[in-house]
């Protein structure tokens, strides 16, 4: 496992996504500046830093934890993404670039937990990044 977060690619696509919504969200209307526009950035950013602190933790089950609340704000945003499409808000391309960045950062968020997970429980049938050798 990486030593630190900003070594993890599942941060680092984290942050791009981040990036992304918030080029996206520039061109929303000021009237959704506290609405929409604030919920998709707090959620963008939430995945990145989830990931940051729970890589900081100490324990392995902090750090899933923390792994499982990123995942949860990936849900949310992809939420938030497609209500501001269904809204005509923002440009669809950039709604869509958002989008397949999410759902790669979950899928990569989930195989993460799963080898946490499998650290936690030796018995787990999941294989842990060390089996792979």
């Amino acid at each position: 496992m990486a030593s630190h977060f900003r070594e993890l690619e599942v941060w680092q696509v984290g942050m791009v996504l981040a990036k992304a919504v918030y080029v996206l969200v520039a061109d929303f209307p000021k009237e959704e500046r506290y609405g929409l526009s604030s919920q998709l950035q707090r959620a963008a950013v939430s995945i990145p830093s989830n990931i940051a602190e729970g890589n900081a933790r100490a324990t392995t089950r902090d750090y899933a934890r923390f792994v499982s609340q990123a995942c949860g704000s990936a849900a949310e945003l992809q939420t938030q993404l497609l209500l501001a499409g269904d809204l005509g808000l923002g440009d669809h391309l950039q709604i869509e670039h958002a989008l397949e960045l999410c759902e790669r950062v979950n899928k990569m968020l989930r195989r993460l937990h799963q080898a946490l997970s499998a650290k936690l429980d030796p018995g787990s049938p999941v294989p842990g990044p060390r089996s792979r050798s």
